[in-house]
């Protein structure tokens, strides 16, 4: 699957409702940006969408959810985990195989960051180690993409480099932004989350960053 529609998504905490009830339908090739200010929702609603989704996405947690003690490599190549029966994942964590070796450092290089191969995912920065959770989605290949700030860490050039890279491989995504001018440049649609409701839904070609800023 690659669209969907859901409909009453709902969230709370502590007793409290924090999200909706809300409705959300995405077709297939759209790219949709969350935008709000911290704590309106997006991230819950990109938990719940996933939840929903049940696992036919590629996801990109806000806390990347990377193995600190293992190198880049293997964090990349868990996004093919239930792809390969656990033999071959057994060993892959001792031998790589040459195919799997080669389509990681082509997407490390897409990403600019195949000199970091075999560094433990510890010792990286937080702009690198988002770039390693992007790989993974990518790696992946699902026709989805739930994304939960991705470039949050990543300067101007290196944040157009990884929505690029995200728009080239995924025809369909859910993409929680801070950066209103990038939401502007990579989405098709802008779904604006505020106090846990959808306070926007628009066509990003009919939007101007001061329709967006008023959420914030």
């Amino acid at each position: 699957m690659s669209g969907f529609e859901l409909s009453g998504l709902t969230a709370s905490f502590d007793g409290e409702r924090v999200l909706g009830p809300l409705s959300l339908d995405v077709r297939e090739g759209e790219r949709v940006a969350l935008v709000g200010k911290s704590g309106a929702g997006k991230s819950t609603l990109i938990k719940l969408i996933h939840d929903r989704v049940d696992g036919h996405a590629s996801l990109v947690p806000q806390d990347l959810g990377l193995v600190n003690g293992l190198p880049v490599f293997h964090n990349v190549f868990m996004g093919q985990l239930d792809a390969h029966p656990a033999w071959y994942n057994t060993v892959t964590l001792v031998r790589p195989f040459r195919k799997d070796k080669e389509a990681v450092k082509s997407l490390l290089r897409e990403l600019g960051m195949v000199d970091k191969f075999w560094t433990p995912a510890a010792s990286l920065s937080g702009g690198q180690r988002q770039r390693v959770a992007v790989a993974r989605a990518i790696y992946r290949n699902a026709n989805l993409l739930l994304a939960d700030e991705p470039i949050s860490a990543l300067d101007g050039p290196l944040a157009h480099l990884v929505m690029k890279a995200l728009s080239q491989r995924f025809a369909t995504s859910v993409i929680a932004l801070h950066d209103v001018e990038i939401a502007l440049a990579y989405a098709t649609r802008i779904v604006g989350i505020q106090d846990g409701q959808i306070a926007l839904d628009e066509s990003s070609d009919r939007l101007s960053a001061a329709d967006i800023m008023p959420l914030y």
